[in-house]
């Protein structure tokens, strides 16, 4: 029989290695498709390996080196998983839970202040460019540069990602509130300006769908380590604290983290998949510049809403493991 030190120590390992590998499969995968890297799955099927079908071409040796270097990241993060594990054996699995939860908060703090942050900005742009102002502003170069697609993603919405991954950093609070009260906001904008002032444009619509999407997923894996989803079951509230851990474990881990795996693996499992389809192609609305520019941020939800989902699902995962094994 294992002891409960080994198998907190599996569990701990097991927590940490999938969420590890879900970051490098991230990480691999902006390699794959913006910096044209061959991938893991060309090196398997260079050599028909795992069932792969051997291609007819294979991998260069330039290209290979590449490959082995991205399955080289798996191997090393699961190695270095492993020696964390073995190199902290005190720590508990409930503050391993809590690392993993305050990193699904940091990711989601973090995607909150880039929609906002991004919302207003490129709603400013798309009222000056509707109301023909930026030819007033700037120079024409600069007017043409703002209404390209690929220049105000650059130049404009990246930069505003990463100053929000720095906010998110010192930030505590997560910012659902001010998101919902944004929302109704701009809502109540809307109706004001449309049945006033007879004044609507594609960027005021396009702002609240932004916004809309955005709270509802990432609000989920904030709602799920607060018991704030409704459990549509007659059972759960009848169940013992025990029953309950190990009824939140099993779920979590044969149901939660795969529906995550899932929508991340198959949403960017190649170039037309529908995760990064609209993130490679810089895809917009269909208004053109009387709209956001943000249709393909939109699409990031979702590879957001699976991050901070699997990783809340491992958390809670660990933290009921820890009292399924301490009640044992």
């Amino acid at each position: 029989m294992f002891s409960d030190y080994k198998i907190s120590r599996l569990v701990r390992v097991i927590g940490y290695v999938i969420v590890s590998i879900t970051f490098v499969f991230l990480i691999n995968n902006y390699l794959n498709y913006w910096v044209d890297w061959p991938g893991v799955k060309k090196l398997f099927a260079s050599y028909g390996l795992f069932g792969f079908e051997k291609l007819k071409n294979p991998i260069s040796n330039s290209l290979l080196i590449y490959s082995l270097c991205q399955l080289s990241f798996y191997i090393i993060s699961i190695l270095l998983i492993i020696l964390f594990v073995f190199k902290t054996p005190n720590q508990t699995l409930n503050k391993d839970a809590e690392i993993l939860s305050s990193l699904s908060a940091y990711i989601i703090r973090s995607a909150f202040w880039a929609v906002f942050i991004i919302g207003l900005i490129d709603l400013l742009i798309s009222f000056l460019a509707t109301e023909k102002l930026l030819s007033v502003i700037f120079n024409e170069q600069m007017h043409l540069n703002l209404i390209s697609p690929p220049f105000r993603i650059k130049f404009i919405h990246l930069p505003l990602i990463f100053l929000s991954m720095i906010l998110g950093y010192f930030t505590r609070t997560t910012g659902f509130i001010w998101l919902a009260i944004l929302v109704v906001f701009a809502e109540f904008t809307i109706v004001i300006t449309r049945f006033i002032f007879s004044y609507e444009q594609a960027f005021m619509g396009d702002l609240v769908r932004f916004w809309y999407g955005a709270l509802f997923l990432f609000a989920s894996a904030h709602a799920l380590i607060h018991e704030g989803h409704v459990r549509v079951d007659v059972l759960y509230t009848n169940f013992s604290d025990k029953v309950r851990a190990w009824s939140n474990t099993i779920g979590s881990f044969f149901l939660g983290i795969p529906l995550c795996l899932t929508i991340i693996f198959l949403g960017m499992s190649s170039k037309a998949s529908i995760i990064n389809s609209p993130l490679l192609s810089f895809e917009v609305t269909q208004q053109g510049s009387s709209g956001l520019y943000v249709k393909y941020l939109m699409a990031a939800f979702l590879a957001i809403f699976a991050l901070s989902m699997l990783t809340q699902f491992t958390s809670y995962f660990m933290k009921n493991s820890f009292k399924i094994i301490s009640n044992s």
